[in-house]
C-alpha cells in the first residue's frame, strides 16, 4: 500500500520541481485543467480516477476547494489528503496570507507558465475575440471581460523561465492597460504536502469520510477572520 497524487494540470511544473526537491516517488495523475470551467465534470474525473486506484492507502489531492468541485468527494479505501485552499493559487504563492496580502491592494490577475499553457485566460480569449471580431473590436471587448482586475501578476515559482513568458504577459498589459508585476512564488505548500506535514493548514480524511460543505465553509470563515475585507462564502 502506497501514496499517489492526483493533480491539476495547471501545477505540472511545480509539482515536478517540488517532487524534485523533496525526493519522493508517487506516482501522479493529472486532471485536465480546463474541467476548471465546469466544476461537475472536475468533481466527476477526480472521483472516477480515485475510484479507479488500487494499493493505495494515501491520496494526495494537489487542487484547491474550486468552487465546490471536491465537495463530496471521498475514498473508500485511501485517506485523502487536500491543501486547505480555495483554488490553486495559494499553493503557488506558499500560503493564504500571501495571496490575501496581494489582493488587498488591488484586483489581480494571477499567470503562470501553467496557467498561459492549460487554462482558459484572458490572454487566449482575446486571441479567440481577434480571430472571430479584428483586435480593434477584440480590446475592447479585452476591456469590458477584464471587470474589476487592475493588475497582471506573474508568479514566478521557479519552475519555469519567467523571462520566456515575460514579453507576452507586458505586451497584453499594456494593451489593457494594466498594470504588471512579477511576484516570487513558493512551493512551501506542495511540499509540505509530499512530506506529510499535514497541520491546520490540511484537510486529512480517513477511509470513508467525503468532503463536506462544513469543510469549505470553514475554510471560508477562518480567511475572513484572517482579513480587514470579507469574502465571499461558496454556497453557504
Amino acid at each position: 500500500m502506497g501514496t499517489a497524487i492526483i493533480a491539476c494540470q495547471t501545477l505540472r511544473d511545480e509539482l515536478r520541481l517540488a517532487i524534485k526537491e523533496t525526493g519522493v516517488e508517487y506516482p501522479v495523475i493529472y486532471i485536465e485543467s480546463g474541467l476548471h470551467n465546469t466544476p461537475e465534470l472536475l468533481h466527476k474525473s477526480i472521483q472516477e480516477n480515485i475510484n479507479c486506484m488500487d494499493n493505495i492507502s494515501t491520496i494526495l489531492l494537489a487542487f484547491g476547494y474550486c468552487g465546490n468541485s471536491l465537495l463530496g468527494i471521498r475514498s473508500e479505501k485511501a485517506r485523502l489528503v487536500i491543501p486547505k485552499v480555495d483554488d490553486c493559487i495559494p499553493l503557488l504563492l506558499g500560503s493564504c496570507e500571501a495571496r490575501r496580502n496581494i489582493l488587498k491592494e488591488k484586483g489581480t490577475y494571477f499567470l503562470t507558465q501553467g496557467w498561459l499553457d492549460n487554462e482558459n485566460n484572458l490572454l487566449r480569449e482575446y486571441e479567440r475575440c481577434v480571430e472571430r471580431y479584428g483586435p480593434e473590436r477584440a480590446l475592447k471587448i479585452m476591456k469590458i471581460i477584464r471587470g474589476h482586475y487592475k493588475r497582471f501578476m506573474l508568479i514566478d515559482t521557479g519552475a519555469y523561465a519567467v523571462e520566456s513568458v515575460l514579453p507576452q504577459t507586458r505586451r497584453f498589459a499594456e494593451m489593457l492597460h494594466m498594470c504588471h508585476e512579477v511576484t516570487k512564488g513558493s512551493l512551501r505548500l506542495l511540499c509540505k504536502l509530499l512530506q506529510e506535514q499535514w497541520d491546520e493548514e490540511f484537510l486529512v480524511l480517513e477511509p470513508g469520510k467525503e468532503v463536506t460543505l462544513q469543510d469549505i465553509c470553514a475554510n471560508n470563515i477562518q480567511a475572513a477572520m484572517n482579513q480587514s475585507t470579507p469574502v465571499r462564502l461558496i454556497s453557504c
